[in-house]
């Protein structure tokens, strides 16, 4: 086994036992846990592996780096923006320039960190100069989301951002209206909040994220 799956395997393990000491339980994983963890990061690096060599829309042309996402494969909580930005681009990593700092932050205050979180995006490759998603990208890119999402099985999904929101609840509501309401994504509860790139031009919303955050804290704290 590659030294990247077991290093993968023993962080999912150390963040499940985390959330069970949360909940006041001790429990110990058996074996057939064990090897369903080892499938799921299996097949995780298998789709790692198909969308960084992806060129089903033009913009791998124009990329550095695919993001595919970064954190823990067994998370319990996964946050869903838009697209790249430069920054990311550039570092392969989602949510590392101002606007993930600030993400950060937030999952900070809720009491956790960065690797216990999984972090993604509706598209793997930025779009030039930043522009909006177009329809054919998200289109062509959303399958890898999917997937994800799936292998990972989180307890609440949050999308952050309009587009990501309406992306995957499949709406144009505004996201001024979707905030702070749980749906249901596939039997997974979905929190829209506002997008942290928002919250630097706007951050008298930062207490309305902070209310939507803390109560996907009351559910992921859920056994």
């Amino acid at each position: 086994m590659a030294g990247n799956d077991i290093s993968e395997i023993r962080e999912a393990l150390t963040y499940y036992m985390e959330i069970e000491n949360m909940s006041g339980i001790t429990e110990v994983l058996n074996e057939s846990d064990n090897v369903s963890l080892r499938s799921r990061a299996a097949e995780f690096e298998d789709l790692c592996q198909q969308a960084l060599i992806c060129k089903r829309c033009g913009l791998h042309k124009t990329r550095n780096n695919v993001v595919f996402g970064a954190g823990n494969t067994n998370a319990a909580l996964v946050f869903v923006g838009e697209a790249p930005g430069m920054e990311e681009d550039l570092q392969g990593l989602p949510f590392v320039g101002r606007a993930g700092k600030l993400l950060t932050k937030i999952i900070e205050a809720m009491g956790l960190k960065r690797q216990q979180v999984y972090i993604a995006n509706i598209l793997k490759c930025r779009p030039t100069n930043n522009r909006n998603p177009l329809p054919t990208e998200i289109i062509t890119c959303e399958d890898y989301l999917i997937r994800q999402i799936e292998l990972i099985s989180p307890k609440v999904i949050c999308a952050l951002g309009k587009f990501a929101a309406q992306t995957l609840l499949r709406v144009e509501t505004p996201i001024s209206r979707l905030r702070g309401k749980f749906f249901d994504y596939h039997g997974i509860k979905l929190m829209p909040t506002y997008h942290p790139a928002y919250l630097l031009r706007n951050p008298q919303d930062k207490r309305l994220v902070w209310e939507d955050m803390k109560k996907i804290m009351k559910i992921i704290r859920q056994r």
